[in-house]
């Protein structure tokens, strides 16, 4: 059996082969040359790099005790399917994820009891005026935006969340480069350095929150992070009285690809950061491999608005420990035109002043 071996650049990966004009590796692409030797080594490195294991093993939540979901009724809503909690004097006449009618289906059953609960810690007040705040200073925001009305469809909601913990060992492969520019009395010249740098170590992780329900947008709900852990307590069905709670509908191994990628891609953040003194670092392989990994269920408070404008349904997140306030605004029509139009007269002005500043000169 014949066996290839193929050899690839470091600095541009292009298929390199042996020059016998130079009695080197060369590279037909950038010109860059290498010492056999120093491929070899290069090579086994690469041969050497650990594997990603993204694997966990843990649990979370605990069945409830009897008697313990008494008072607790589920609402469901035909329109989107949102299924939310709450106690049997909540009165859910709308739907907080879409603001359609919802109906009373029965008692609570079949789901984990959370592991922890972050109470609210801002009420419907503060969640009111924080919506102020964030429509201040949007002069393109329609003006009826802004009624008061709309701020009355705010409630506040218990939003299921995994909460992943992991200990991480990782190795990160970069491709760097130094450049140095120098001049003679003929030429400039710029010479390009290329260099693999490599950065290995731990990295520890504490309550990493995946929001457990379908009807949540991931980004609107890692938007409004962070929580304070240390407020929150173990859970108690009486922290849902006067809200509503979701129930999940995205379990925890379903979760496990989320938690991954955002403790992946946090770690290559911190690992990037340690890299200095070059002109440019690209990352080329990293192996991150997850340890000790367990998860814990926890309800997170959220103030939710849900309004409509011109046909098209807008939704705003509060965190209801923090009081961060996100959420796309429509944009008035007629204001963005004027604010076009005058930003292309001062933009021509502008030009004018420049012309004739330059004639003057």
């Amino acid at each position: 059996m014949t066996v290839l071996q193929e050899y690839k650049c470091p600095c541009c990966g292009g298929a390199i082969a042996f020059d016998s004009g130079v009695q080197k590796m060369k590279c037909p692409y950038c010109d860059t040359e290498f010492d056999v030797e120093t491929l070899k080594s290069y090579d086994n490195i690469l041969k050497e790099e650990p594997a990603e294991d993204l694997s966990w093993e843990s649990s979370a939540g605990r069945p409830f005790e009897e008697g313990e979901t008494d008072g607790l009724n589920t609402y469901l809503c035909k329109s989107c399917g949102g299924e939310i909690v709450g106690d049997e004097n909540t009165g859910a006449t709308t739907c907080p994820f879409c603001g359609n009618p919802v109906i009373l289906m029965g008692r609570f059953a079949g789901e984990l009891k959370p592991d922890y609960v972050i109470p609210f810690k801002l009420d419907k007040a503060a969640a009111k005026a924080a919506l102020m705040r964030h429509y201040a200073g949007k002069r393109l925001l329609p003006r009826v935006f802004k009624d008061q009305n709309h701020i009355n469809e705010i409630k506040g909601i218990y939003v299921p969340f995994w909460l992943f913990d992991a200990d991480v060992e990782a190795s990160i492969r970069y491709k760097a480069t130094r450049i140095t520019a120098w001049s003679d009395s003929n030429y400039d010249y710029t010479k390009t350095s290329f260099y693999s740098v490599v950065r290995g170590g731990k990295v520890g992780f504490s309550h990493v929150p995946v929001d457990g329900s379908s009807q949540m947008a991931d980004d609107l709900m890692e938007s409004i992070e962070p929580y304070d852990f240390s407020e929150a307590v173990d859970f108690r069905t009486a922290y849902l009285t006067g809200y509503l709670a979701d129930k999940y509908d995205v379990d925890e191994k379903q979760s496990v690809d989320r938690a991954n990628e955002r403790i992946k891609r946090t770690t290559q953040d911190a690992f990037a950061e340690t890299v200095h003194g070059y002109a440019t670092v690209l990352p080329e392989s990293a192996a991150i491999k997850v340890k000790n990994g367990k998860a814990k269920y926890a309800l997170y408070p959220v103030w939710i608005l849900n309004t409509e404008w011109n046909g098209n349904k807008y939704t705003f997140a509060m965190n209801g420990q923090t009081g961060k306030m996100v959420g796309n605004l429509p944009v008035d029509g007629g204001a963005f035109v004027k604010w076009l139009i005058l930003l292309t007269v001062l933009g021509s002005a502008f030009i004018f002043g420049v012309f004739l500043l330059l004639w003057l000169i």
